[in-house]
Formats: C-alpha cells, sequence, structure tokens
C-alpha cells in the first residue's frame, strides 16, 4: 500500500504567520490554489488558511486583509498525516475530520500536501468515492 509520502504534492508554499492575509491571497491568486498552510517562524505548521477563511472571517466582517495576519486564522491544533502513514491513515484521517487537503509532515516539519486529487490518483475508485461522500456530507 503507498504511503502519504508517495502520493503528496512536495512542492509546498506557506504563508507564514506574521504575512498579511492580503499576502496569503495573492499567493493562492499566483499559485492557482483554495488554501495554503500558515508556517510559523519556527517552521512549524500553524494551521491552513483557505479562500473560505478570507471570504468569511475577514472581509465578510469588514477587516482589512492588510492588516489581518494569517496566524490569526488558525485554529487550534492543524489535522495532518505522517509522511510514512499509508493510504488507509489518509483516507480515515480525510473522512474523520471532513478535510480535503492534508498537510504531510515528518518529524515537525511540513513536506507536502495530500489533496482529494492525489488520492483519487493513487486509489481505486471505490474507497475515493467513499471519501468525498464523508468529506462532503
Amino acid at each position: 500500500m503507498s504511503t502519504a509520502r508517495e502520493i503528496m504534492t512536495s512542492d509546498v508554499t506557506c504563508v507564514g504567520e506574521n504575512e498579511t492575509v492580503a499576502v496569503a491571497a495573492q499567493k493562492m491568486a499566483d499559485l492557482g490554489v483554495g488554501s495554503l498552510p500558515i508556517c510559523g517562524d519556527d517552521d512549524r505548521l500553524k494551521g491552513m488558511v483557505t479562500d473560505r477563511d478570507i471570504v468569511i472571517r475577514v472581509i465578510a466582517k469588514g477587516r482589512d486583509p492588510k492588516n489581518v495576519k494569517a496566524g490569526e486564522l488558525a485554529q487550534g491544533k492543524p489535522v495532518t498525516i505522517g509522511a510514512d502513514d499509508d493510504t488507509t491513515e489518509v483516507l480515515r484521517t480525510m473522512a474523520g475530520h471532513k478535510v480535503r487537503r492534508l498537510p504531510v509532515i515528518d518529524g515537525h516539519q511540513l513536506i507536502g500536501i495530500v489533496a482529494v486529487a492525489d488520492v483519487a490518483r493513487a486509489l481505486p475508485d471505490r474507497p475515493v468515492g467513499d471519501l468525498i461522500d464523508a468529506i462532503s456530507s
């Protein structure tokens, strides 16, 4: 069975916890992605920020994205997967936490992201369909 390391996307761009939400939005636009990991000055993952977070938690509340730090949007302990965890654990974690993107950690270092698309490419249709059902409900 494949591991998270084998199916992940390894080219990951972070937004720093002290960078603004406006910077995060620009990085997302430049990369054509809807979320970014928030990385701390200590090189540890602090959370994830999504385009939806920016709209709901910043813009809709009348806050200025140029004055809100990305780290303010990090909530609780981020859901992650270990680099050597197998795809069964990837599926279980994504479904259990209803997430579409899962940061991959080796020790304390962020080394990649597993997205639903990565899982779909790596696994047969049935487990992927079950995952989509779980995170969509």
